[in-house]
């Protein structure tokens, strides 16, 4: 008997949570998971985040913040198991790391993008081009009785000691498009030379590329070298900061989205990827990076610079980085 009370309740435990679980499931619990992982600032994530909240509510998506090597280191230490299903935001260069295990997208149209910014690989889409600035702030430099600098030399002078952030080129794309376009325009061993010089008044080497422009913010440092459209976006908003471009010109990098290859076989995951790649690539384009990527479409935002001079970026591969890194001991 006590047996046969045992069995039946088990029975009706059982009966319980799967009803449970078929309320549950009822009330969103079934949703569609897609996850994505993105190098973006916090400002775009929120854009691009209730952007598709708002585009697919049946939809549980998750979007999470990783450095640009980051990304690239988890992608290729998970591999086929990765977790993650969209990258978004990514530096090429990190990208073509990871191409063993991205999809390749063969039915996306790349007709729009303009031809010099479409990877050979075509396995992943254009979404930005990241211009880089030397940025003052103005405040800090007069608090420290120091002229504005004019070129990069400038930044070596005794005075500037630990009033200088720049990111980390082993961990930032935008840290690293510093290092690509210096050298490129002065040579690899002059190049290495000036940021061994520099690093006596770098105040941090920053893991992210918004990291100068915080330090700016915060009135820690009096320059940063970071990203045009951020110190644009923060000027809007009433921080008192100033863009400047030395004789070099703007160094950038191109950033794109992938979709890992066995997430690819998901109607809902392509879905989304294709909404990000194209109607929120060009509103994002034109309210934060407007570097012209479209060949109908060159947005003109309020604030950004005009007749930029960009510096010079080839060679700009992955086996070259990797070199370059390696040499990389100053952070």
């Amino acid at each position: 008997m006590k047996a046969f009370k045992r069995t039946l309740t088990a029975l009706l435990a059982g009966a319980m949570l799967a009803a449970g679980a078929l309320t549950f499931a009822s009330c969103g619990s079934g949703k569609e998971k897609i996850n994505i992982w993105t190098s973006g600032e916090d400002y775009r994530n929120e854009f691009y985040l209730s952007s598709l909240k708002k585009q697919f509510p049946d939809y549980d998506i998750t979007l999470e913040y990783m450095s640009s090597s980051g990304i690239a280191a988890k992608v290729t230490e998970e591999g086929e198991d990765c977790s993650c299903d969209i990258i978004l935001s990514e530096e090429y260069g990190y990208l073509e790391k990871c191409e063993p295990y991205l999809a390749e997208l063969t039915d996306f149209d790349y007709s729009p993008f303009l031809d010099e910014l479409v990877p050979a690989s075509r396995k992943y889409t254009p979404e930005l081009k990241n211009g880089g600035c030397v940025i003052l702030n103005p405040q800090v430099l007069a608090d420290k009785g120091l002229a504005k600098p004019t070129s990069y030399e400038d930044l070596l002078d005794p005075s500037f000691k630990d009033l200088v952030s720049m990111p980390d080129p082993s961990s930032s794309g935008t840290g690293y498009m510093f290092l690509r376009q210096l050298t490129n325009e002065w040579g690899e061993d002059k190049a290495f030379e000036y940021f061994e010089k520099l690093t006596d008044n770098v105040l941090q080497y920053t893991s992210s590329g918004s990291g100068p422009v915080n330090a700016l913010k915060q009135g820690e440092v009096a320059v940063g070298l970071g990203m045009t459209s951020q110190a644009v976006t923060e000027i809007k908003d009433g921080v008192k900061l100033e863009i400047v471009f030395f004789e070099e010109g703007s160094p950038f990098s191109v950033y794109g989205n992938a979709v890992l290859a066995d997430s690819a076989e998901r109607e809902e995951v392509m879905e989304v990827f294709n909404y990000l790649s194209t109607t929120l690539c060009k509103e994002d384009n034109g309210l934060y990076f407007p570097d012209q990527i479209f060949k109908d479409y060159i947005p003109e935002v309020e604030g950004f610079p005009t007749g930029i001079k960009y510096g010079n970026m080839s060679n700009d591969t992955e086996s070259e980085k990797e070199r370059l890194l390696q040499r990389w001991t100053f952070s």
